[in-house]
């Protein structure tokens, strides 16, 4: 099954998610500061979403995800759980992954926090990161293919001699949470599905300090560097225009 091609009427709503999902991100940095409990980030994501925005926060109960945000931090990779005990300190980075739902369509985006000033190595996995989002973001119109997105991610962090982590991947995205296709990280130019007008996934590399590995704890959602080295991840909504692609989760710092 692949994509299945937006509307205009359906892709207005999820640009409605996306922008609620951008507004969790940018209102929660200010909060995300040394002393701070990864469980009262999440707490006050939620209250935001349910409360501000009277929209649904897509992570709480999903496959049985206790909370509403996942709160990624220095070594893990994604899917991290808010916790009281998770007391972040300065050095720490941290992915805040936000997935809002307005009138049944979703809006899933992350991004990258320093607690405090960063140490020099990790603020450039987050910058490489980041960068290897915008290349490929770069890059997506009709005729583009999801090989051609994978090899200008896999490229330009295996330049500055960093790894992809292949056990994860994005996705599809409507009013389904995760459908197909699956974007991955990596890949041969020219391979795989061709991008059409109308379909909307998410792209969000994962990026690793040390090797791709991945292995996930006993909670059976947080996903750790096999290694315990540092991991960057960016993610954004988006949707291929006629002539381009418009990210649904931009958020004001942003210019696209």
């Amino acid at each position: 099954m692949t994509n299945a091609v937006k509307t205009p009427e359906q892709i207005a709503k999820m640009r409605t998610a996306g922008r609620l999902a951008a507004e969790v991100l940018e209102m929660i940095g200010e909060y995300v500061v040394p002393g701070v409990t990864t469980e009262e980030l999440d707490r006050r994501c939620h209250d935001h979403i349910v409360n501000v925005q009277q929209a649904i926060p897509a992570c709480l109960g999903y496959r049985g995800f206790p909370k509403s945000i996942c709160t990624s931090v220095n070594e893990v990779i994604c899917h991290g759980i808010p916790s009281e005990s998770k007391v972040l300190k300065k050095g720490d980075i941290i992915n805040i992954d936000v997935t809002v739902i307005k009138d049944g369509w979703y809006g899933d985006t992350s991004k990258m926090y320093f607690v405090g000033k960063p140490v020099p190595h990790a603020e450039r996995l987050v910058k490489v990161t980041q960068e290897c989002l915008y290349k490929a973001i770069e890059i997506v119109r009709p005729g583009t293919t999801l090989g051609d997105i994978g090899h200008v991610i896999q490229q330009h962090a295996e330049k500055n001699y960093y790894s992809v982590v292949k056990d994860f991947c994005g996705h599809g995205i409507g009013d389904v949470f995760h459908e197909d296709p699956q974007i991955l990280h990596y890949g041969k130019p020219g391979t795989g599905q061709v991008l059409e007008e109308g379909m909307t996934f998410t792209i969000e590399p994962m990026i690793n300090a040390g090797k791709p590995g991945s292995r996930v704890l006993r909670d059976g959602w947080t996903a750790v560097t096999v290694d315990r080295r540092l991991s960057a991840q960016w993610e954004h909504t988006m949707a291929v225009t006629s002539d381009g692609v418009e990210i649904l989760t931009a958020r004001k710092e942003e210019s696209f």
